[in-house]
C-alpha cells in the first residue's frame, strides 16, 4: 500500500465555454507511485522530478 506524502489537494477550477459559461470542475494533482528507501510512495510527478535531479 502506498502513503501519500504530498501535501497536494485537488483544485476547484472553472470550465468555460465559448459562451462564457462557467461549471464548476476539479484538477487532481498528478500523484505517480515511487519507492524510496524500500517504501513505495504517492508523490507529485514534479516532486519526483526533483528527486531525481
Amino acid at each position: 500500500m502506498a502513503v501519500n506524502v504530498s501535501k497536494k489537494k485537488p483544485l476547484t477550477v472553472n470550465n468555460r465555454s465559448k459562451a462564457c459559461n462557467a461549471t464548476k470542475r476539479t484538477q487532481k494533482p498528478n500523484l505517480q507511485k515511487k519507492v524510496i528507501n524500500g517504501k513505495t510512495v504517492l508523490i507529485t510527478a514534479r516532486e519526483a522530478k526533483k528527486l531525481a535531479a
